[in-house]
């Protein structure tokens, strides 16, 4: 089908984002990518090298997306990790998307990961300077929150099945208020 460059590559990109966050990168496929982007599959070659470029590109995309909305700096731990839940729970693609790369790649990842490192490390400097900290604590405490915030979503059965457990309905909005408070305490209340 004929079309501007741009507009395929956009097509491109959001079938390859349903298709790798539904099956990750090794049950993914380009025919399907290609059929669901109305082109022909010769187009993520053209694009993106092969089908590890169009994954790399689906997740710097999707990461992209993450830092504008997460936006570590500000507000208080709380407030931050607050905002990573909220981020998951209204779309759990990047999530999906991540823990397909850990599965496919292990502990090494992928070599795109270099190219998040300068948002980790800038959160990782504000949580520092919020803390008085180490750069290495600091980090270890990013990692942390990022987990509070994130792994309800990442295991959403687990959380029916805990919140069950405790009486608590499933509405998450007990378990985010939860969450929030309990970064809170554990921090001191950091300004991040």
């Amino acid at each position: 089908m004929a079309g501007n460059t741009e507009t395929t590559k956009r097509r491109l990109l959001d079938s390859a984002r349903v298709e790798f966050s539904s099956y990750g990168i090794a049950g993914a496929r380009v025919n399907r990518i290609a059929e669901r982007a109305g082109v022909n599959k010769e187009r993520i070659y053209g694009h993106f090298e092969s089908k590890e470029g169009l994954f790399r590109a689906v997740i710097a995309e999707a990461m992209s997306e993450l830092v504008r909305e997460v936006r570590p700096g500000e507000g208080s731990v709380g407030d931050y990790v607050g905002r990573i839940f909220d981020y998951h729970r209204n779309d759990p693609t990047l999530l999906r998307l991540l823990v397909f790369e850990g599965l496919q790649d292990g502990h090494l990842g992928t070599a795109d990961v270099s190219g998040r490192a300068p948002w980790y490390a800038q959160a990782a400097k504000s949580l520092t300077a919020a803390a008085g900290g180490s750069e290495k604590d600091s980090g270890l405490l990013l990692l942390t929150l990022i987990g509070l915030g994130a792994w309800p979503m990442v295991m959403p059965q687990l959380s029916r099945l805990c919140l069950e457990a405790s009486g608590e309905e499933t509405d998450l909005s007990a378990l985010r208020d939860f969450i929030v408070t309990f970064a809170e305490q554990a921090t001191g209340g950091l300004r991040t």
